[in-house]
């Protein structure tokens, strides 16, 4: 089943995770859909990352459901979800550092053709890998640094280079885990802006983010999460003038335009 203008590429239906008797995740629902670049949002320990690890398939749900373009994934192993379009863009950037920025990428591609990525490696005709990973790297801004190795780069680089792997998977759905976090502001501001142009390319974004003021900048709506419970959803700028948002986010009843962006990332669900 494929999705139409009207209906959503992911739909999350009352998910709940539990571990012990503990609920990381409580009957969490919303919807995304085609060309939406939606933020997922709230304190640390409010279940961000556990959500974001149901829907990737790293945790089961204990109940409710995860849908990809109408299709229940809830059961399927993590490489099936990338196979139907799903692509992740992790917080800690773990590239293979033997090999140069431009075969990062390419080894990526290739993996849509071969489940051993030594056999994506070592491939003989790799001209297409590579053509799509030299366009990818320009897309991300990092065309210059393809030949060099990932060992040197800066984090700005690094994140940029696994936001161009997880593009390489040519997905539907693109997760992005906190790609701001460790960025100085003008680093942050510039790959913010970055994922803001690839949206406007037609790729639907779901950002997991910390920094305030990027998500209230390039964000079309917003998802707030508290204690594992979904407590707000919708536009930017109302969201976040709801007092229980504002309390359970900055802390405080202070004015959205008032909050300071966060600067670190979260390290726990």
């Amino acid at each position: 089943m494929t999705t139409t203008a009207s209906s959503p590429l992911l739909r999350v239906a009352n998910v709940t995770v539990r571990f012990g008797g503990l609920s990381a995740v409580a009957d969490v629902s919303f919807d995304v859909h085609p060309g939406e670049l939606l933020g997922l949002i709230g304190p640390n320990g409010a279940g961000k990352t556990t959500l974001m690890r149901s829907i990737t398939g790293v945790v089961r749900p204990t109940e409710g459901s995860v849908s990809l373009q109408g299709e229940d994934i809830t059961a399927l192993p993590i490489h099936k979800r990338i196979q139907k379009g799903l692509a992740l863009s992790q917080q800690l950037v773990k590239p293979f550092r033997q090999i140069s920025v431009l075969d990062n990428v390419a080894l990526a591609a290739g993996a849509q053709h071969t489940h051993s990525p030594l056999r994506a490696l070592t491939r003989l005709a790799r001209q297409n890998e590579n053509a799509i990973a030299r366009e990818l790297l320009d897309r991300v801004g990092i065309a210059g640094y393809a030949d060099q190795m990932p060992g040197i780069q800066p984090l700005g680089v690094l994140k940029r280079m696994e936001m161009a792997r997880a593009l390489a998977l040519n997905p539907k759905l693109l997760l992005l885990d906190e790609p701001l976090a460790g960025l100085n502001s003008k680093e942050a501001n510039a790959l913010a802006s970055t994922i803001a142009r690839i949206n406007q390319q037609g790729m639907t974004i779901v950002l997991i983010e910390h920094n305030l003021s990027e998500v209230m900048r390039i964000c079309q709506r917003l998802v707030v999460l508290d204690n594992g419970r979904k407590i707000a959803s919708g536009a930017p700028r109302e969201v976040m003038e709801q007092p229980e948002v504002r309390a359970a986010y900055l802390g405080d009843a202070a004015p959205a335009s008032e909050a300071e962006p966060a600067a670190e990332g979260e390290h726990h669900a």
